[in-house]
């Protein structure tokens, strides 16, 4: 049994993480600001701890053995208009995460994001920040001799997503419009492709390179794309076309090799989830 801490445990992928990793004997803390996640999302048995990560050092004042930082700010678009938030959170909140891993002697896990492999005419504030601290987090812990391992999630998706307000994800804001009875939004040209993956195979490829893996490069993402407008036509409501929006790429490459050298394999399928959505939310067979 070992004693970790996940940063945004009260999150979406944070509360799936958290709930794996009690049901396997581990001794969990969570350390979130609650600005995206909720107490909806907690789990028996984790401790939590309502702050934000840049006061981590005072906030953990004991050490564990693994930290999964989870706990920044995580949307293009409306990266925008919060690049104060960006800064606090994925700049000066991950710099005090590796001084608290540092100093406690942790190995730390990583979440990037695959908008590092991703080309686009203007980076947002979101994808700047996240491919930026890669490199601090690779440079920081080789310098001062911490293991590591750097992940990157492909488009998640899955029970407990945000399904309203600017912070909402894709699948989550069609299954309210359906349920709703609304149309579906589709940011223009909608050709632009996913590689939609469920938060239970992310939540096994974390832990099993939390405990194996070491470095970078650790892609998390189902192999299929789908087309955003193709999204829209498998949830099979009416659709509204967006104006194009900066920041928003066509496609990145998974890059998932290493990962599934540790014996990971997604399993699950968003075509079966839209399935039991249709099933159960609004009864179409």
């Amino acid at each position: 049994m070992y004693n970790i801490l996940v940063t945004g445990g009260a999150g979406f992928v944070g509360s799936h993480l958290c709930e794996k990793l009690v049901e396997s004997g581990h001794h969990v803390v969570s350390l979130d600001d609650y600005s995206m996640g909720s107490e909806d999302n907690h789990i028996e048995g984790v401790t939590y701890i309502n702050g934000n990560t840049q006061n981590i050092l005072s906030l953990i004042p004991f050490s564990v053995d693994y930290v999964y930082h989870l706990g920044e700010y995580s949307r293009v678009e409306q990266s925008f208009e919060d690049y104060e938030k960006v800064w606090q959170s994925n700049i000066l909140g991950t710099k005090a995460v590796l001084d608290y891993v540092k100093q406690s002697g942790a190995k730390l896990i990583y979440s990037g994001s695959s908008t590092k492999f991703a080309h686009v005419e203007v980076k947002s504030p979101y994808q700047w920040s996240k491919a930026s601290n890669t490199e601090f987090v690779k440079n920081f812990c080789e310098w001062n001799d911490i293991e590591y391992a750097i992940t990157y999630f492909y488009n998640v998706y899955g029970k407990r997503e945000i399904s309203h307000g600017k912070y909402a994800t894709l699948i989550a804001k069609f299954r309210e419009a359906m349920k709703n009875n609304e149309p579906l939004t589709v940011v223009s040209p909608g050709i632009q492709t996913r590689n939609f993956t469920h938060v239970d195979d992310i939540v096994d490829a974390l832990i099993l390179v939390g405990f194996n893996g070491i470095g970078d490069e650790f892609g998390i993402g189902n192999d299929t794309d789908y087309s955003i407008l193709k999204v829209a036509t498998m949830f099979g409501g009416k659709v509204n076309t967006l104006a194009p929006r900066p920041g928003n790429r066509m496609g990145a490459p998974v890059m998932d090799q290493k990962t599934r050298e540790l014996g990971w394999v997604p399993t699950r399928n968003l075509k079966d989830w839209i399935k039991t959505l249709k099933e159960n939310d609004w009864n179409v067979k």
